[in-house]
């Protein structure tokens, strides 16, 4: 079986978040979305609260496999991980050129780290490629409309939140 990790914030989860996960199912026969923070970030939304935004968005509003998609929270190195759930590869979503380096030194250091495991870059499609979850959270909080953007249960919590 082969079985990636897609290690994200996803403060909150997006479409173009969306579209890298069914890229990653049509390579990998399982992924571990797994969530985190514990990085330098400020969120917007709590670790819980994103992993009940990720669950619901992904098995109540788009009807994913539960066989095929975990959704996890981790502390710990995404290799370290990687190890825990005998994935051969990490995913990483890329946007836009501005993503690239960033990415490529990250991708260097989990390598050196681990040089058995992969990492792989995809894209959002193009129509999905400009949507962050920044801008997603400054139009919500302007009173915008999202609905475009991100599935109805993010709309709702987004809405809860302000």
């Amino acid at each position: 079986m082969k079985i990636a990790v897609y290690p994200g914030t996803f403060d909150p989860i997006t479409y173009g978040h969306i579209d890298v996960i069914k890229k990653s199912l049509k390579i990998f026969d399982k992924l571990i979305i797994a969530t985190t923070d514990n990085t330098d970030k400020d969120y917007f939304f709590s670790l819980e609260e994103r992993l009940d935004i990720i669950n619901n968005s992904l098995f109540k509003d788009l009807k994913f496999n539960k066989n095929k998609v975990k959704v996890i929270s981790f502390q710990n190195l995404t290799i370290d991980l990687c190890k825990k759930y005998r994935a051969s590869a990490i995913i990483r979503g890329l946007r836009a050129v501005s993503d690239f380096e960033y990415e490529f030194q990250l991708a260097g250091m989990n390598k050196k780290l681990n040089s058995k495991i992969e990492t792989m870059f995809l894209m959002s499609d193009v129509e999905n490629q400009i949507i962050s979850s920044k801008f997603v959270k400054e139009i919500a909080n302007l009173g915008g409309n999202i609905d475009r953007f991100v599935t109805k249960y993010t709309v709702k919590m987004l809405k809860d939140k302000h």
